[in-house]
């Protein structure tokens, strides 16, 4: 018994270090002063904040972020709002053509975006000589590509949990004398909270990590995205500037932290609070 406790710990802690040691090695670069690849240690001498300084006063990298950040918090809001009323109308209503969607939904989600980038590319170089506010180095533009590549997989996952909600309850909201839409505010989603959540979640997480969309339809540097603007650091100066690309990554984590810690309480405590709210 004792000996199968110690073997629990030792695979805990070796498991703890193979994961820890990736991040401390990217802290370590971050803190390093001469900055460079070559030059990286676990434990630099002489460590200080000089990567910092250079990364904010020789690159766009406060654009970069806010560039990232935006495009990632519209297209998790705007995505998860359009899947959720797709959701709820395949979940609760039949009409024609429904099968057909759900299946044209899934087909489509087997083909990944990027087969269709050079179409994609050549449509918005046309919306760009007519609405340049949605074409190419457009944050609008490639908030819509996002949102058109999330829609079909959060529609298919949000719908398999509003089949769980019994109907009863919309039933009985709708003997009340509510509408359908006010059904699904005051009852269907705040059950759903969890699963919306996550969504939302994921599709941040997705977004704000994304490279090879931005990096053809974001070319200009004011609108460049964090992948992008650091991958532009390690392009042609792959030595030189990793102790800047390593500050960058750390600073990448900040956002979805921070929607994590935001999201968690109403992914633990969703289905009780909107059984109550219900």
């Amino acid at each position: 018994m004792r000996s199968g406790l110690v073997l629990r710990h030792l695979v805990a802690i070796t498991v703890t270090a193979f994961a820890l040691l990736p991040i401390l090695f990217v802290v370590s670069s971050a803190l390093n002063p001469l900055g460079t690849l070559s030059s990286a240690t676990l434990f630099p001498s002489g460590a200080g904040l000089a990567n910092l300084t250079d990364l904010f006063e020789t690159t766009a990298f406060p654009t970069w972020y806010l560039n990232s950040v935006l495009i990632a918090g519209l297209t998790a809001v705007l995505s998860v709002t359009v899947s959720a009323v797709s959701a709820y109308a395949f979940s609760r209503f039949r009409f024609a053509g429904r099968r057909t969607g759900l299946v044209a939904l899934l087909v489509i989600q087997a083909f990944p975006q990027f087969l269709a980038i050079v179409p994609l590319y050549v449509i918005f170089s046309v919306i760009s000589d007519n609405w340049p506010v949605f074409g190419l180095n457009s944050i609008w533009g490639v908030v819509l590509l996002y949102i058109g590549g999330q829609v079909g997989v959060n529609t298919w996952l949000i719908k398999g949990f509003f089949d769980t909600i019994p109907r009863e309850l919309d039933e009985a909201m709708l003997i009340d004398g509510c509408t359908p839409t006010q059904a699904f505010r005051k009852v269907i989603l705040p059950l759903s909270a969890p699963i919306l959540s996550i969504s939302a979640l994921l599709v941040f997480i997705g977004t704000i990590n994304e490279f090879l969309i931005a990096s053809v339809f974001l070319t200009g540097d004011d609108a460049r995205t964090l992948a992008v603007g650091l991958f532009s650091l390690l392009a042609d100066q792959r030595n030189a500037n990793f102790g800047m690309f390593a500050v960058g990554t750390l600073l990448t984590a900040i956002p979805t932290v921070v929607v994590f810690q935001f999201l968690q309480r109403y992914i633990v405590h969703g289905l009780t609070a909107g059984a109550v709210k219900g």
